[in-house]
């Protein structure tokens, strides 16, 4: 009977016990998962990703240019990147090679480098790019392109082209990075994009060479404008360019880390919809070393009127 008895307790003891444990199980179960803090992501994002990285050729498709992939990997998200005035896909080997360690095919053309170039012609070029993209098994044949998963993006008169290209093709997202006045103007064919668009501009947003309030203010779809703390308008082309020889412009290691950081995020996000980046596709995020701008407030000598400065 005793035996009976303690045995009696130690099973209300375990049985108490294993609602207890049941109860916390559940409890955990409905504890979402902490995100990353944007400046934690943006560090992340501003290194090299896990994947290995190819090169390829895409004159062997009929196209002057290169194309970087990952490794492996099927239905792959997918941009398109094209240059800005007087340099070529050389001067962004680290940012196209960046993209894809992230997993993200981008391919680049290499035509219009000369002095008088065609901004029509350069976004052809890209559109003709993305098509090789999607339409061609790349690599020794393990690497594919999802149709819905791609993108435009370009430095520069590059990124005018981008925002033309993007204007007669549809596409899940577009990226300006710092981008110059085209003839024709970019501006007048941004209204026709509904995709979401990130323009980032330098620290000073309102000189001739820079129309990215113009382009967001035209923008169709949702858009974020941000100015990158200190960036100049050539400061994402790397190596020693000749203007920059010359005293106009050159390579800026810390603008070329804090926008791949920018664009991988956004791309990653509106490619392939992880929500683990979405603050960089949102306009009111504040993200390290940039500065949110609204298009409508005037830009004075003392500084941004009506935006938000990030540390």
């Amino acid at each position: 009977m005793v035996h009976q008895g303690t045995w009696t307790g130690r099973r209300r003891e375990v049985g108490v016990w294993a609602a207890s444990a049941l109860s916390r199980a559940r409890e955990s179960d409905n504890v979402l998962p902490v995100a990353p803090k944007p400046k934690t992501l943006a560090r992340e994002l501003s290194k090299r990703g896990p994947h290995r990285v190819l090169r390829g050729d895409l004159a062997l498709a009929g196209q002057p240019g290169v194309v970087y992939t990952p490794e492996s990997g099927f239905n792959l998200p997918a941009v398109a990147f094209a240059h800005s005035w007087m340099a070529g896909v050389d001067h962004y080997r680290k940012t196209l090679e960046h993209l894809a360690s992230w997993g993200i095919v981008v391919a680049a053309p290499n035509s219009e480098r000369g002095p008088v170039p065609s901004h029509l012609g350069l976004a052809t070029d890209l559109r003709a790019t993305l098509d090789i993209c999607v339409g061609v098994r790349l690599g020794p044949g393990q690497i594919s392109v999802r149709p819905d998963r791609v993108a435009f993006a370009g430095h520069g008169m590059g990124a005018g082209a981008a925002v033309l290209a993007a204007a007669q093709r549809d596409v899940a997202a577009v990226a300006a990075l710092f981008p110059a006045p085209t003839a024709p103007k970019a501006e007048r064919y941004a209204s026709k994009i509904t995709a979401p668009g990130l323009i980032v501009a330098g620290a000073d947003i309102d000189t001739m060479n820079s129309n990215a309030k113009a382009l967001a203010e035209a923008w169709g779809g949702e858009y974020v404008l941000r100015a990158v703390n200190g960036a100049s308008e050539s400061g994402l082309t790397e190596g020693r360019r000749l203007l920059g020889a010359l005293g106009i412009g050159g390579s800026e290691r810390k603008t070329q880390q804090i926008t791949r950081a920018l664009l991988t995020g956004f791309l990653l996000y509106h490619l392939t919809e992880d929500k683990k980046y979405e603050v960089f596709a949102k306009a009111d995020a504040e993200l390290p070393h940039t500065t949110l701008v609204d298009p409508h407030e005037e830009h004075t000598d003392a500084g941004f009127k009506g935006v938000l400065p990030h540390i």
